[in-house]
């Protein structure tokens, strides 16, 4: 049913959730596993992340600390990648470029917003991707 499974992150708790679906989803189809942490370059704006490679580099080191995180808990192979962009645009169109037959997310992420609410990266991803879509 799925050959390749693609799980973002962002190191939050529904995020953990979503690995731990994707994870088992992988095993049980014997499904190649990619995650992917999308370093939101359009939350800060341009000044602030042209003004110090500081912050873009913590940014990326968080990226990659969440990533070997995912790596570590999986009990499946996993692709990891790190990307910087708008963070929905950045998971479909690696999902496109992996041809993906799912992608998994948390409902909802690191930002704050009402409790029960769907995120709006989730609900971006949802409303536009092509592909099936899990969120947990």
């Amino acid at each position: 049913m799925y050959d390749t499974i693609l799980v973002a992150t962002d190191g939050s708790d529904a995020a953990d959730r979503a690995v731990d679906h994707a994870v088992n989803l992988a095993s049980a189809f014997d499904a190649d596993l990619h995650a992917i942490h999308v370093v939101d370059t359009t939350r800060y704006g341009k000044s602030v992340l042209s003004g110090s490679d500081d912050v873009l580099e913590a940014l990326e080191k968080q990226g990659r600390d969440v990533l070997e995180t995912v790596s570590e808990r999986a009990d499946v192979a996993v692709r990891t990648k790190l990307l910087s962009g708008q963070p929905d645009t950045e998971i479909d169109a690696y999902a496109e470029e992996i041809d993906s037959d799912l992608i998994v997310i948390g409902n909802r992420g690191l930002g704050a917003g009402a409790a029960g609410q769907i995120g709006s990266v989730a609900e971006r991803i949802v409303r536009t991707t092509d592909r099936p879509v899990i969120t947990c």
